[in-house]
């Protein structure tokens, strides 16, 4: 009895395992998928850029300084708003000339210092 308990035991913890484990890589894109006409390009005051991906309408994937975050929409009283990570991603408009800002997010889910203002071309 002890030993079907701990062999089923066993089991589910590989099960769960490997079920998280293919849940994290089937989302993150790779640097490729940034360089393709799917990504937005933005081009900052700092003169660094941003690439933007919008998978589906409630979130967003970035890369900033060669690293990727995958961000959420989040409220805003304008615009889209996208958070994780420890950054916040604003937008507003659509296509070129649209404009973006990069900030910190705060432990309060508060906007944080900014980190880049940009412009998609």
């Amino acid at each position: 009895m002890t030993v079907r308990i701990a062999f089923t035991a066993m089991a589910m913890l590989c099960i769960s395992a490997c079920t998280s484990t293919a849940q994290n890589t089937t989302e993150q894109p790779t640097a490729a998928a940034f360089n393709t006409s799917a990504a937005q390009q933005y081009y900052c005051d700092s003169g660094e850029t941003v690439a933007a991906i919008y998978p589906n309408s409630e979130s967003a994937i970035i890369e900033y300084q060669g690293r990727v975050y995958k961000m959420n929409i989040a409220v805003s009283a304008s615009g889209a708003r996208y958070v994780g990570e420890g950054l916040e991603w604003w937008t507003k408009g659509n296509g070129s000339g649209s404009e973006a800002s990069l900030l910190e997010q705060q432990k309060d889910d508060s906007s944080g210092e900014g980190l880049e203002y940009c412009t998609a071309r």
